[in-house]
């Protein structure tokens, strides 16, 4: 049995904790203009954000997943939500802090089955998981940046999920969330892995 391919041991509850973590710490960079989509464009090196005292920083964007990574980048599917898409959105300042403001296409994908594909950020040290995130770019790459809350989708598996530093691919009900209180936007429940 490989053990370097297992995430760590955490207990279940802590999953929140890691969960509320994970967020701050993967949102805490971030660069101040989206990287242009054409290849070899020159990126803006990042930045840390100033947030306001008493909250999470917050990143921004996509993330970004550096040519010297050596994991590969998501591979191009036309069957998944693209991450351009969900990470196209503005964001207003209220009393309750840094809200997502959903577009039309965003808002039109809710309560409907979509796709998502990402790197699996598991919330527990199960081999397969019921509970996790899949981002845009993995956290465990030191030559990614990671993005908002935009780049990543909280999953609620209906059939568990084996772990794995590959991307995953899961089939659920997509829901855009407004307020979430781990400041998440996005969640697929009954969720099923896809080939």
């Amino acid at each position: 049995m490989h053990h370097h391919s297992s995430p760590r041991s955490l207990p279940a509850r802590s999953a929140a904790l890691v969960l509320a973590c994970a967020l701050a710490g993967a949102a805490g960079v971030h660069a101040e203009s989206k990287p242009a989509a054409t290849a070899g464009a020159p990126f803006n090196a990042p930045v840390l954000s100033s947030p306001m005292p008493g909250t999470a920083p917050t990143g921004s964007g996509a993330g970004y997943h550096s040519p010297n990574s050596p994991i590969a980048p998501l591979p191009q599917r036309n069957d998944v939500v693209p991450w351009s898409v969900l990470s196209d959105l503005t964001k207003k300042t209220t009393k309750d802090g840094i809200l997502p403001v959903f577009n039309a296409q965003q808002q039109g994908m809710d309560k409907t089955v979509q796709r998502i594909q990402g790197f699996m950020m598991p919330l527990d040290a199960k081999a397969t998981q019921t509970h996790f995130l899949l981002t845009s770019v993995p956290l465990t790459c030191s030559f990614c940046i990671p993005g908002g809350p935009e780049s990543m989708v909280e999953v609620k598996a209906k059939t568990p999920v084996r772990y794995s530093l590959e991307p995953v691919v899961v089939e659920g009900r997509f829901t855009v969330l407004n307020n979430d209180p781990y400041g998440l936007y996005y969640r697929v429940v009954e969720a099923v892995p896809v080939k």
